[in-house]
């Protein structure tokens, strides 16, 4: 999952919202099929363009749609673009589906991307055009983007932007957006009670036809215990991160089903390497020496966390991406490259002049990512027998992602999660690793303030060739690098575990969306 990040201009209208408790009430329903699903979180904010995080993005894509869509499988297919050319080197062309409707009726015309890429640059989210030079309308139908340097992967790119209405956006104003979401998408916002349920109807007028589903509600319920107690009394008909510890006996009634599948979300430490650390009190940040980031990963059990605190469902990470990304690199296990070895991890610690260890907190959520608690917990165990003791600093996600957002700089140790359903390592690694301030809209989640030259210049070829084999081939590069200097380290990717009804059919996606136009209710 991405990491959080909310807009200042919007915060007025949050609280607004929180106050009165309901952020949005709308039109009452026609009778059809309805869904209740659980999630983990509720919504932050619903502007597209504020956040990127993985539960505002799942309401994302029911309100908005994007030109290029991704499938379940992180195919790439038309979306609001029926088709689009490489012109030449720097420039792509786009040709809208006519007749597509908004949800205020309005038709969609090549000025609302464009007005959807220029309010982009100026959004907390801009890394999401930082590879677009430039959007122009040709006519109402066609779109022209001009990109800075040759970019092979702008259609793929396109799939995380998602398309405002131009006429509502200005009339309503920024700060109202993310309150009254209005796309292309196949729901309309019906409701909205902070912390307690956002609730959509279907447009009927979707561009890909009407939904199966005509009223589905999300409702946020953190506590994994609670969620299967939901589902077994008959609260929700779906949920979202089954406990591990509950699988076997949710399989065992057979009124519901369990479908797992590996995740794209990768657990990954984050290190800080500046020269002093704000939670180390010592002179010199132990962590700027590469040869204790070594000790750190061969210190860290990763079959162990699998095994008993896992439940078995996670799968240790051998690089950041999975096998199916641009910039993995066949062969290369970084489980292989520096395996569970507390002799060795003391002997680098030694080495480095840190025989006697030191402290720092370990800043990470207890509700967001499958058991973050306990593997924070073992994490301090496990670090604790090479001399480093671990302050955990656990806390809501709602508290988290804002504590950790760069430029904040309050943390040393940092574990999250990130996904990259791009299907390419470079939108991860423009974003984690690249240095800070280098390059506009780069290094905007870059927590450990990570900064190699050749690291970056292998990012910058990727980014400025319109090869795809090439790109490849040079962000393999970088992750060669970046397994080397260990900025960054991956524990496992989470298996996505969701209980429904048998009456529900569920598709799970590759990048952990709950998508309801994808459902049916049997």
């Amino acid at each position: 999952m991405k990491n959080l990040a909310i807009a200042r201009l919007t915060r007025r209208g949050l609280v607004a919202a929180a106050l009165t408790g309901a952020a949005f009430v709308g039109p009452a329903f026609a009778q059809g099929k309805s869904l209740t699903i659980a999630l983990t979180a509720d919504a932050v904010i619903l502007d597209p363009h504020a956040a990127n995080e993985l539960t505002g993005n799942i309401m994302f894509y029911h309100f908005y749609d994007p030109l290029v869509q991704r499938t379940p499988e992180l195919e790439f297919r038309p979306g609001l673009a029926e088709s689009w050319q490489v012109v030449d080197d720097t420039t792509w062309v786009f040709r809208l589906r006519k007749g597509v409707k908004f949800h205020n009726g309005d038709e969609l015309k090549a000025s609302d991307v464009v007005f959807t890429v220029e309010r982009l640059k100026k959004a907390l989210m801009a890394s999401l055009v930082a590879n677009i030079a430039s959007a122009r309308a040709i006519d109402d139908y066609t779109v022209e983007f001009k990109t800075p340097k040759p970019y092979a992967v702008l259609h793929m790119a396109l799939a995380e932007i998602l398309i405002l209405n131009e006429k509502h956006t200005r009339a309503i104003g920024d700060e109202q957006v993310g309150l009254k979401p209005m796309g292309t998408g196949p729901y309309k916002l019906a409701e909205w009670v902070k912390e307690d349920r956002i609730v959509m109807e279907a447009f009927t007028d979707h561009w890909r036809g009407k939904p199966k589903i005509d009223k589905v509600t999300f409702k946020p319920i953190t506590n994994p215990a609670t969620r299967t107690a939901s589902l077994l009394t008959g609260g929700v008909d779906v949920i979202q991160d089954l406990a591990v510890r509950d699988v076997a006996s949710v399989r065992a009634n057979n009124a519901f089903n369990v479908i797992a599948r590996p995740s794209l979300l990768n657990i990954v430490l984050a290190l800080d390497t500046r020269d002093k650390s704000p939670t180390i009190d010592l002179p010199v940040n132990p962590m700027k020496d590469r040869r204790v980031r070594e000790a750190i990963i061969r210190a860290i059990n990763v079959d162990a966390i699998r095994t008993v605190v896992m439940n078995g469902f996670s799968t240790p990470s051998d690089q950041y991406v999975p096998a199916s990304h641009l910039g993995y690199v066949p062969g290369l296990d970084i489980r292989k490259e520096y395996p569970f070895d507390l002799d060795k991890a003391r002997a680098l610690m030694k080495e480095a002049g840190f025989e006697k260890g030191f402290t720092m907190t370990l800043d990470t959520t207890n509700n967001r990512y499958v058991n973050d608690g306990p593997i924070a917990q073992a994490l301090a165990s496990m670090l604790s027998r090479i001399g480093i003791t671990l302050n955990l600093n656990l806390m809501p996600r709602a508290n988290f992602f804002g504590y950790i957002r760069v430029p904040s700089d309050k943390s040393s140790f940092i574990m999250s999660g990130w996904d990259t359903p791009s299907g390419d390592a470079g939108n991860m690694y423009n974003v984690l690793l690249y240095s800070r301030g280098k390059k506009a809209g780069y290094g905007q989640a870059n927590r450990g303030a990570y900064s190699n030259a050749e690291f970056d210049e292998w990012i910058d070829k990727a980014d400025a060739t319109s090869d795809m084999k090439q790109r490849h081939e040079f962000l393999q590069q970088a992750t060669r690098i970046a397994v080397r200097d260990i900025p960054m380290i991956p524990v496992h990717y989470e298996q996505d575990i969701y209980a429904a009804k048998k009456n529900v059919t569920v598709v799970p996606r590759m990048d952990k969306f709950i998508w309801a136009y994808e459902m049916d209710v049997n």
